[in-house]
């Protein structure tokens, strides 16, 4: 996040936002910049994959099934916008400091000794490290002294569609981004890398409310992809995963997509269109 903050101060907060004695390295102007980055970067990362999702890939048919809400796409949209800067706060905590050179973030791939190894390897601890991590984080919400005050209204979405991504309360977004941060400060990463998947994984967030299965058939044991996640939405206790169907497996919450059977939420649709 250094990176975005240095582009950031250069070309806009340093001349023509703060004044010239309040120094870049202060933590104070670092924290409210990063306040205001964080909460328009959340928002367009939301917004563009989201939007692009719900165009040009989102099945709409879904909108007819009779447990999407009236209006259901402008409360997800209304939910999540009111959410983001309440995230925002949280998320500036740990990405200050990452910033301040609390984590293990590198600059360079020469600054590696195992040079473009090490990155290959990291992406994919990354993604084994956080999947596990958000599985029990998830399933931990569902636990009944959470649920009702922390994960509920993310399933008033009961067919989502790619705006409800995101629409958590803020302390439920909020926990299951912490793996994503977490894994910096225990294992070196390069900073560009981190970047890239830190937009990656919001982008895949709004790809598991898309209400799009099409999965290659080899890897349909394998992804936790959208149908998994519909039926997460639809019975509340299958599914948690965020990438893979490994955890979900493993502890025992694993759910064959409804879709994939042929009974799931869009055949649920055609068969009242047909009556």
């Amino acid at each position: 996040m250094d990176v975005v903050l240095q582009v950031c101060d250069k070309h806009v907060f340093t001349p023509f936002v703060y004044p010239s004695w309040w120094s870049e390295g202060d933590i104070w102007r670092q924290f409210l910049t990063l306040n205001v980055v964080i909460t328009l970067g959340g928002t367009l990362v939301y917004f563009i994959p989201a939007s692009f999702n719900y165009c040009f890939i989102y099945d709409k048919r879904l909108l007819k099934h009779p447990q999407v809400l009236h209006k259901q796409v402008q409360k997800e949209i209304f939910y999540t916008l009111r959410s983001i800067p309440v995230m925002a706060l949280f998320t500036n905590i740990l990405f200050l400091l990452e910033i301040r050179g609390y984590s293990l973030l590198y600059n360079k791939i020469s600054d590696s000794k195992y040079g473009w190894w090490m990155v290959v390897a990291s992406v994919i601890a990354f993604l084994m490290f956080t999947d596990c991590l958000i599985y029990w984080i998830h399933r931990g919400l569902h636990h009944k002294l959470v649920y009702k005050h922390i994960h509920k209204p993310h399933h008033k979405w009961k067919i989502p569609t790619p705006f409800a991504s995101h629409a958590f309360h803020p302390l439920d977004g909020f926990l299951q981004s912490v793996p994503y941060h977490l894994y910096v400060f225990l294992f070196p990463m390069n900073k560009y890398v981190y970047l890239v998947l830190y937009i990656a994984v919001n982008i895949w967030t709004v790809s598991i409310h898309d209400g799009n299965y099409k999965v290659p058939a080899v890897l349909k044991p394998v992804i936790n992809g959208s149908a998994h996640h519909m039926d997460h939405h639809v019975f509340y206790n299958y599914n948690y995963g965020q990438y893979l169907t490994l955890w979900d497996r493993l502890g025992g919450s694993f759910r064959n997509p409804s879709s994939y059977e042929g009974n799931g939420p869009l055949e649920e649709v055609l068969k009242i269109k047909d009556t």
